[in-house]
């Protein structure tokens, strides 16, 4: 069974592909699918932009497809960058350029004020229509100095500490990583739905 993941970041694919490695699905990326346009993320919310892009997916290729849509919502910043997070440092910027303008923004905030959220929502479409969404929450701060390796188009990783941890995401192993992170609990429903259901 395929399961087209609407994605073109390299990094996520990695992560999805080592979430679900043992169930029974061939995991391929939108491009490998066929799927070469993109489609505008215009939602308000990290799960309507994973349907908008999961059901984009779906309909292109007449396949099970999956998409997420993630992002880091700062307390002292009124929730930034929020479902921006991929163009907060503007549209088409880098990681290094995130990371800079992250840690800008990250300065001015007093050290005790630094509290921050990562989320995300998995969408799953079926060729028929039906959809369900998944969604993770990891509570924890920032930092304005970058720790670790940055992954590639994970650059928030580096400034973000995860509650109970005196180490950012990106000074992680990727399994201890996917076993607490965000995306790793809001994957891990959409697997146990997968391992229970099926996709049919």
């Amino acid at each position: 069974m395929r399961l087209i993941f609407a994605t073109y970041n390299q990094g996520k694919l990695k992560e999805m592909k080592a979430i679900l490695g043992d169930l029974d699905i061939e995991v391929v990326s939108a491009s490998e699918a066929g799927v070469l346009e993109d489609v505008i993320e215009d939602g308000q919310t990290f799960a309507e932009n994973a349907l908008i892009k999961a059901k984009f997916a779906a309909e292109r290729t007449n396949e099970w497809a999956v998409a997420d849509d993630s992002g880091l919502s700062i307390k002292a910043l009124n929730g930034e960058p929020g479902v921006f997070s991929a163009r907060w440092a503007g549209e088409g910027a880098s990681d290094e350029e995130i990371i800079k303008y992250s840690l800008a923004r990250i300065s001015d905030i007093p050290v005790d004020s630094r509290q921050a959220q990562f989320e995300t929502a998995v969408a799953l479409c079926a060729p028929d229509k039906r959809e369900w969404v998944f969604s993770g929450f990891i509570e924890g701060e920032v930092t304005d100095k970058p720790r670790g390796a940055v992954r590639s188009k994970l650059p928030y990783d580096v400034v973000f500490i995860p509650e109970g941890f005196d180490i950012t995401f990106a000074e992680m192993s990727d399994e201890q990583k996917n076993s607490l992170s965000h995306r790793g609990l809001a994957f891990k429903k959409l697997k146990d739905f997968i391992r229970k259901n099926g996709l049919k």
